[in-house]
């Protein structure tokens, strides 16, 4: 009998297993979410999601991230936590409590690494975007992460002085520059991570953002999983059933 092929693109949703879960912060909120794992295989490492601004649609099912986690556990052995901020609604539900610029969001990143932690889940890495990058480089050194991945980091909220933290330190610090960004392109990255100087700057030709279209959506998938898995690199573009 052949085996079923399913070309990789847009929103397919490989198999893996998908648990709904929820996260307990330290000030008593609580956080909906899925960790996605792969399906018959112990995971090689685990992507801490981190999504865009909530006040802006940013939530866990953000295009990247919701397609990390429908493709990566079948394609990469990588199991992929996304949840709702504090304050923010997706079809998974609505988390507790409200949006707090980034400051309160501080006991959420806590929350996603405890259950890390408590399901021995290896390797974790801090994928953020946007958003979701400014909590990574602001309290991704407060636990034991293997480093970060920023994508579209637009440098708003975290201060020189947080980023500047990042040098010299064990964990990896990875972050991916769209040439058509809005808020931080290639040539200023270069000198706001000079602080840095052992970081890692992808300038992403033609990339914009918000990295709409499937050839963005492989690059960034392709440039994250580099990092976390690089046996599994490149992705393959079609999926065959075992």
């Amino acid at each position: 009998m052949e085996h079923d092929t399913v070309e990789v693109r847009g929103g397919v949703e490989l198999p893996a297993l998908r648990e709904h879960i929820e996260l307990h912060t330290s000030d008593g909120v609580t956080l909906v979410g899925e960790l996605a794992t792969p399906r018959d295989r112990v995971p090689v490492a685990t992507l801490v999601t981190l999504h865009p601004l909530p006040t802006a649609g940013g939530f866990m099912d953000s295009h990247i991230l919701r397609k990390a986690s429908g493709r990566l556990p079948a394609l990469a052995d990588i199991a992929v936590l996304r949840f709702n901020t504090r304050g923010t609604s997706s079809p998974r539900g609505t988390s507790g409590g409200t949006f707090g610029a980034g400051v309160t969001e501080r006991a959420d990143v806590a929350a996603a690494m405890d259950f890390v932690r408590a399901r021995s889940l290896p390797n974790p890495w801090l994928v953020g975007w946007s958003f979701g990058t400014e909590l990574a480089i602001k309290y991704g050194l407060e636990h034991p992460i293997r480093g970060a991945i920023l994508l579209s980091p637009p440098l708003h909220r975290a201060t020189d002085a947080e980023l500047a933290a990042w040098a010299g330190d064990s964990r990896r610090l990875v972050a991916l520059i769209p040439e058509h960004d809005d808020y931080l392109q290639p040539a200023e990255a270069r000198e706001r991570f000079r602080s840095v100087p052992d970081a890692t700057l992808i300038a992403v030709d033609g990339g914009k953002h918000l990295w709409v279209g499937e050839n963005q959506t492989r690059r960034v998938l392709n440039e994250i999983v580099a990092v976390v898995n690089p046996a599994a690199a490149p992705l393959p573009t079609v999926w065959t059933a075992p």
